[in-house]
């Protein structure tokens, strides 16, 4: 029991945070890289023995789940359906795992210690996909058309973006700019100081939340919200996650939409 504990600790604290992020796209040549939907779940390390979160933590699965799981790491996400992140994050984030486990499946984007490119890594994964763990479909952009007509196809379909890599670059253990992240909209973060009332068919219940922004500017987020949101809303010093598509003049977001609060050093959203 000393042993696994001891083992546990030191897979967390030589693990950590150390896990290929993604820069974004910038209009960079991405030709003969590889394209794929950005999946909107929990960022999942296999490092042989545990499922870990992207800091490194426990992901407490069901035995079951990780019956079949191969004895070298494997990196993706933890997923169910489109806009659903909020309910796949209540169900891994339990220490008792529960029934929910049934809806998620492994998506795995890398096997990071494989040998060859991105393709032929991948290819190790084959004889352990099944019931749990997927490879996520990899295909090659040959223009930039041919990406934005991806990206808009995807989130047509309600998807966050898309993720595009070099197949020829090694798996690094760093925000990589050889993996970006193409999307319409920008994400960013504010600070929950307060809130407005609703009105109309949101009487009594919160209008839209008052967010300080990291220049220092405040901004109301009413579109996102659902109802429960409303009816519990995210607390004062919560830091929540919106998207929105341009600046104005003054440098405020034009079409504020909440996504989500910021989960607190238990199950993190991928970046």
């Amino acid at each position: 029991m000393r042993i696994k504990l001891l083992y546990l600790l030191c897979t967390i604290m030589v693990f950590g945070s150390d896990v290929m992020l993604l820069k974004k796209y910038k209009d960079q040549n991405i030709r003969g890289w590889v394209m794929s939907e950005k999946l909107d779940g929990v960022r999942a390390y296999w490092d042989g023995r545990h499922l870990l979160t992207r800091k490194g933590n426990i992901i407490y699965a069901p035995k079951w789940f990780l019956a079949k799981y191969p004895p070298f790491a494997i990196d993706g996400e933890l997923w169910s359906k489109r806009g659903d992140f909020e309910h796949i994050a209540s169900i891994v984030r339990d220490k008792v795992p529960g029934k929910g486990w049934r809806e998620i499946r492994h998506y795995i984007f890398d096997v990071p210690n494989a040998k060859g490119d991105l393709l032929k890594r991948l290819t190790t994964l084959h004889p352990y996909e099944g019931d749990v763990i997927y490879i996520i479909p990899q295909y090659p952009v040959h223009s930039k058309k041919e990406l934005m007509d991806f990206l808009k196809e995807v989130e047509a379909k309600g998807g966050e973006g898309v993720v595009v890599r070099d197949p020829k670059a090694r798996y690094e253990r760093k925000r990589s700019d050889r993996i970006l992240k193409v999307k319409s909209f920008v994400d960013d973060e504010c600070e929950v100081v307060g809130y407005t009332k609703g009105r109309g068919k949101y009487e009594g219940l919160v209008g839209a939340l008052k967010c300080r922004l990291k220049s220092g500017k405040t901004i109301k987020l009413g579109s996102g919200l659902k109802k429960m949101d409303r009816i519990h809303p995210p607390k004062i010093g919560d830091i929540v996650t919106f998207n929105y598509n341009s600046l104005t003049k003054n440098g405020l977001p034009r079409f504020p939409v909440f996504l989500r609060v910021r989960e607190k050093n238990k199950v993190q959203h991928s970046k």
